[in-house]
């Protein structure tokens, strides 16, 4: 039996973080992770000798660089790398749109569809900026808990200054929270290429299109981050998404975290109302006098801990969680650059950004209709992104990855099993991307196609949910679960808490500053 202050379940980046903040307070932390290697789903994993992906999440700009600073990161080896363009949407009569950071090159690549919408893209950005600036902080910080209690009057406090902050805008806010994201993008927007390219973002790991309510809120959390001082500027991290958790992992040395590996957690010990330890698989029990868990609610709650030790009450919030999830990944090693069928366009510069496979709203629409009755996406949309174009750790000479998120593929399916269909999902997403760029087939080395199922198997995500729940107007803010858990000396440090999915460390830094407190 050994002693801790608290031990850490899980190694991805909130964990991580977590655990890095405990140590530094001067905790004595032990964190364990079920897999030979740390991330979750923020892992650089190698797809053949010589080719690095990074197999579920691609791409930064959330994580906080007030975390980045508090724990040294950059001193620890982070380097994020700017991408400019930002995005390449081909389009299949071979005229394309390019956006980037550069606000007159933008307007003349959307005065190529519309010259309206090129005079209103700058009233676009400067209305998700103002909404963003505003918002951000409830983000970063500890949400209130409901029904209101006096202690949170601070918490709240915060939620008051934000409607200051909104003004005029409030009423934008409140509709950016609960309306489609189609509705915002259609008062602003006409041309079809301009607002497929905006809407995947109000989908990404979303059961939901851009006719959906609630999606405008995805499409806000996304404009969130910044790079370099630009919002909404996404960027690679270089040795990919790994070398966030190596960073991490390094912080987490420094502060005398203690970190193993292959050390599956099956049970968190429970006695008298209170968690005192953890079971390994391999039957090593552990002590301690907190435990945090960054894995999903389902599993923390469910598995590990058993519904008998949960007030009915709690029990019902967790089972009532939605896992929907209609997302998947494939990833390539590539004997050479795609070649689109997109004029002049310079493929070395337009392929450094995300290149968005779907021409108009209405693509993504029936792509999600599918979805709907359980069937895979018959014409999914594809974003593709290739690091390797910035980032030379990721690939030999002449070699690259690439990175397809796949939306959408049904959790539930309606017939059969992913295990049956998951090459037939490989298949048919070459098969568009090859519509775009007819040399791909010829340069794939390797492929690894991973289904919501193997989500779930691999990186322990209930339903292959990347959010640890959706990120719903139901579940965000003070209706997400809380750090702190019923069970007293048991807290959550994962994106089942706010501010939810995506990789921006809040999570796991917010839970380290509730058990600090005790």
């Amino acid at each position: 039996m050994s002693q801790y202050d608290c031990v850490v379940i899980g190694g991805g980046h909130n964990g991580l973080v977590a655990a890095a903040y405990l140590g530094r307070a001067g905790r004595k932390v032990c964190l364990l992770e079920r897999r030979h290697i740390l991330g979750g789903c923020t892992s650089t994993e190698e797809l053949l000798p010589g080719f690095k992906a990074s197999p579920v999440a691609y791409v930064i700009s959330l994580f906080l660089q007030e975390i980045i600073d508090d724990l040294g990161l950059n001193r620890h080896g982070l380097e994020i790398l700017p991408r400019n363009p930002s995005s390449f949407t081909p389009l299949p009569d071979g005229r394309y749109l390019l956006l980037g950071h550069d606000e007159q090159a933008n307007r003349r690549e959307i005065a190529k569809f519309s010259a309206r919408d090129a005079e209103a893209f700058s009233k676009y950005e400067a209305m998700l900026g103002r909404l963003a600036e505003a918002i951000e902080p409830l983000i970063a910080a500890p949400q209130p808990k409901l029904p209101p209690r006096l202690r949170d009057v601070g918490k709240w406090w915060m939620y008051r200054k934000a409607i200051g902050r909104l003004g005029s805008d409030f009423r934008t806010a409140v509709e950016m929270l609960a309306a489609p994201a189609a509705r915002i993008l259609n008062r602003y927007f006409e041309s079809e290429p301009l607002k497929a390219t905006l809407a995947t973002d109000a989908i990404i790991g979303a059961f939901a299109a851009p006719g959906t309510p609630g999606s405008a809120y995805v499409l806000m959390h996304h404009v969130m981050g910044s790079i370099g001082g630009k919002r909404g500027v996404w960027g690679y991290v270089r040795g990919g998404m790994g070398g966030l958790a190596d960073a991490l992992e390094r912080a987490c040395a420094a502060a005398g975290v203690e970190i193993r590996r292959e050390s599956e957690v099956v049970s968190i010990r429970v006695q008298g109302g209170r968690a005192t330890g953890v079971s390994l698989a391999d039957g090593t029990e552990i002590a301690c006098r907190a435990v945090a868990s960054s894995v999903d609610a389902n599993h923390t709650f469910l598995k590990f801990v058993g519904p008998e030790h949960l007030p009915d009450e709690f029990l019902r919030q967790v089972r009532n969680i939605d896992y929907a999830s209609a997302s998947a990944k494939v990833n390539l090693a590539l004997d050479g650059l795609p070649e689109f069928d997109t004029g002049q366009v310079d493929r070395q510069v337009a392929l450094r950004g995300t290149t968005h496979l779907s021409p108009d709203v209405e693509f993504i629409e029936r792509a999600f209709d599918d979805a709907r009755y359980g069937r895979p996406s018959r014409d999914p949309v594809l974003e593709i992104t290739i690091p390797s174009l910035v980032d030379d750790t990721l690939a030999p000479p002449g070699k690259h990855v690439a990175s397809i998120f796949v939306q959408y593929a049904p959790y539930e399916l309606a017939e059969g099993t992913w295990d049956d269909h998951r090459e037939a999902l490989g298949d048919r997403c070459i098969e568009i991307f090859s519509r775009y760029a007819p040399n791909v087939k010829d340069l794939i080395l390797h492929r690894q196609v991973l289904t919501p199922l193997d989500m779930e198997r691999t990186y322990g995500l209930t339903g292959g949910n990347i959010m640890q729940g959706a990120m719903g107007l139901d579940q965000l803010g003070p209706m997400r679960l809380k750090y702190r858990t019923p069970i007293r000396g048991l807290y959550l440090c994962g994106a089942a808490t706010h501010p939810g999915g995506g990789v921006i460390g809040a999570c796991g830094r917010n839970a380290a500053g509730a058990i600090l407190r005790g």
